[in-house]
């Protein structure tokens, strides 16, 4: 059996994230995937070099973009035989390709790749209903010209050219994840304040990690822009509590807005992943180790929150590495609303759901808040879906890089009720 290799990370890059419709509009997956693994490749000296694989997905895309990281690879610089696989788990996208390639270097089966993805919401695929699909194929399907014509215009509607967008709502609720956090916030009894308060954290801290230059090396100018445009680092907690519930707009209860939910956004990152051989053999340094990873789901439909999974994983997580929740120097916990990290926060420190659902002995219990996504996260920087994960990868490794030694839990909710978890340590 093959021994088991050291997986570390060398060093990740992004694009600048960007609210949708504004920079990016135009350019869509590829651009933006070719553009962050090209500045991968060049920062690295890849060139022409065969990696083992590069991982790479987008959760919005068109049907042509079936085969996005092979096609962006082959744009990128790295050698033409260097593979590539698309995939897609939701806001866990970027991470689950990181440990995807992790877990293959791990194994033996290759000695390096990268990891990452790509996501808009301004250049979205529009489809038409069914009864338009099924007239074009029939047209298709008929041999002479007259045939098509008559096939074309037979009972045709108007209503037939009305097109589709992508939806955000869960498939099997109806609710979208906004509606699904309010009910969470609402079980766990999350203030509007604190979610405000975090919200405003995370621009403060993310503005201030732009400053130092903390980011300089992590994010590749494009398109006229050196830094997220959504990055708001003069907003003040009265500006946050002026805004109106983006999500329950009737009730008179709801507390999630535009200032503490993510906004939708576009942009692309990347992250190098090789054994501590490959990496000593090209002469680059390794910032952190992945050594952990889990993911879980929970039963949504039936009454559990939909962004509570990482709730479930973390805790499989820590037991398969022998360590508690308190023994990590960094949390980089995703920021899809300020309410769902208050959630999964509040989760942990609760005696019943740690005993009953957990089936854990007592609480797992609370986090040092100064550890906390200290260079701010999504709200401020924005959440490209399939983006985000890699973003969060490069951001912990360089820390650990910089701290030179210590252990940083990664927490990623998805769409579908799942949770993508990973350690770092150095």
């Amino acid at each position: 059996m093959t021994a088991i290799k050291r997986v570390g990370v060398i060093g990740g890059v992004r694009i600048p994230f960007c609210r949708n419709n504004t920079a990016y509009a135009d350019i869509g997956n590829f651009g933006m995937s070719v553009k962050t693994l090209g500045s991968l490749v060049e920062r690295y000296g890849l060139h022409g070099v065969e990696l083992g694989e590069v991982a790479f997905g987008a959760v919005i895309k068109h049907a042509s973009e079936w085969n996005l990281a092979r096609e962006a690879t082959l744009s990128s610089g790295l050698a033409p035989t260097t593979p590539g696989i698309t995939t897609a788990r939701a806001c866990g996208t970027g991470l689950d390709n990181a440990i995807y390639i992790a877990n293959k270097i791990a194994t033996g089966q290759i000695e390096a790749g990268i990891g990452g993805g790509s996501d808009t919401t301004s250049d979205v695929p529009i489809v038409y209903g069914r009864a338009l699909q099924q007239r074009l194929l029939a047209v298709n399907r008929a041999k002479k010209p007259v045939d098509k014509l008559k096939t074309a215009l037979k009972g045709f509607s108007f209503g037939e050219l009305a097109p589709s967008f992508p939806g955000v709502a869960e498939p099997r609720t109806g609710k979208s994840m906004g509606d699904h956090c309010e009910l969470m916030a609402r079980e766990w009894k999350i203030s509007r304040e604190d979610q405000d308060k975090l919200a405003w954290e995370s621009h403060q801290k993310a503005a201030a990690a732009y400053e130092r230059g903390f980011f300089k090396d992590l994010v590749v100018p494009f398109r006229g822009l050196e830094r997220d445009n959504i990055l708001r680092p003069d907003t003040t907690l009265e500006k946050y509590a002026s805004l109106k519930p983006a999500f329950d707009k009737t009730s008179g209860h709801g507390t999630l807005t535009a200032g503490n939910s993510t906004p939708l956004s576009d942009g692309a990152s990347a992250v190098l992943l090789g054994s501590e051989a490959w990496a000593r053999e090209r002469g680059l340094q390794i910032q952190a180790w992945m050594t952990h990873a889990e993911v879980a789901a929970v039963d949504f439909v039936h009454g559990e929150g939909l962004l509570m999974a990482p709730t479930i994983a973390v805790p499989r997580m820590l037991d398969a590495a022998g360590i508690t929740l308190q023994d990590f120097d960094y949390y980089e916990i995703h920021e899809a609303f300020a309410a769902q990290v208050l959630c999964t926060l509040r989760a942990w420190e609760s005696e019943d759901y740690c005993r009953n659902r957990l089936g854990r002995d007592k609480a797992l219990g609370s986090i040092d808040p100064a550890k906390l996504n200290v260079n701010g996260s999504s709200l401020a920087l924005g959440h490209p879906f399939a983006a985000t994960g890699a973003r969060i990868v490069a951001t912990l490794a360089k820390l650990l890089e910089q701290k030179g030694s210590g252990r940083g839990l990664i927490s990623i909710c998805t769409a579908g009720g799942m949770g993508v978890t990973a350690i770092l340590e150095r």
